[in-house]
């Protein structure tokens, strides 16, 4: 029973790292891996995950339960000032005695061990985190990597437009510097231009999925991702001019022009719609 434990120990700790540092390994060798983080941070992730995965062989040294070990011995203590040895050898029979009746009275346990006295509710704890966090780590090994979806993008908006760029965004977008704009650097624009009509007639041409706008519109969306996609925000243009309207969901490329309309707002108005599979990189960053 105590072997399973151990076992049950070592597979909690290095065993679900060394799984997780697989994956990621094999992510970052098929390309993958920009799928979940920020490909400027794979340096990263590739280096702590070749790092585990030693250190998980390194752990194959260690004999199993090496992990209950204190460092100390379980042995009964002395009591302080007194020694069996000098117990000993003290001459004359109460001496003796009487030193060891002290060292009984005095003598308290310095470190009680209660490792199989455990209460019930933190066993079972114990054992829904670890089948919960083994499924996660199962998961990631079977199942295809996979991009987030439009529905989680739609579940993520907020109402208000997230911020991807600064004032040096706005500033390019002002001097007609938009060639290697994506759908975040302009959602910036459009929520922040002080002066819509400055680019009115700006030309663009725009990959993203297509989610519920306004007014029988639709809007382009993306996924910007500063680190991984745990912190992915939606990125989103309203559409105009296009009829009917793609499925949401579906990936497309824009070709149009950028408007003010009559209330002040910029919007993009489509003079081609290519409905496009889903691009290696889904992303924006």
């Amino acid at each position: 029973m105590r072997n399973a434990g151990f076992v049950g120990t070592r597979w909690l700790g290095v065993g679900l790292a060394a799984a997780l540092a697989v994956v990621t390994l094999s992510l970052a060798l098929t390309d993958r891996l920009g799928l979940y983080i920020n490909p400027d941070s794979a340096w990263f992730a590739v280096s702590m995950a070749v790092l585990v995965l030693v250190g998980a062989v390194a752990s194959f040294a260690l004999p199993l339960g090496a992990e209950a070990d204190h460092g100390h011995d379980h042995g009964s203590a002395e009591a302080p000032g007194v020694s069996t040895r000098s117990a000993r050898s003290t001459t004359g029979g109460p001496v003796v005695e009487r030193a060891r009746n002290e060292r009984d009275e005095t003598l308290e346990p310095t470190h009680e061990h209660e490792h199989d006295a455990r209460h019930p509710a933190a066993i079972a704890a114990t054992v829904l985190g670890g089948v919960a966090a083994s499924g996660v780590v199962v998961l990631t090994l079977v199942l295809p990597p996979a991009s987030l979806s439009a529905e989680l993008a739609m579940s993520r908006d907020v109402g208000a437009t997230p911020l991807f760029g600064g004032a040096d965004t706005v500033q390019l977008a002002s001097t007609g510097d938009t060639a290697s704009f994506g759908v975040g650097d302009w959602a910036t624009v459009f929520a922040t231009a002080t002066n819509p009509d400055a680019f009115d007639g700006d030309t663009v041409e725009l990959t993203g999925f297509v989610t519920p706008g306004d007014d029988g519109a639709f809007d382009l969306t993306r996924l910007i991702i500063t680190h991984c996609v745990i912190d992915a925000q939606p990125a989103s243009l309203p559409i105009v001019g296009a009829a009917p309207s793609p499925d949401t969901g579906q990936w497309v490329t824009i070709t149009g022009t950028v408007r003010s309309s009559s209330d002040g707002r910029l919007v993009v108005d489509a003079a081609d719609i290519a409905e496009i599979s889903e691009p290696e990189d889904p992303y924006e960053y």
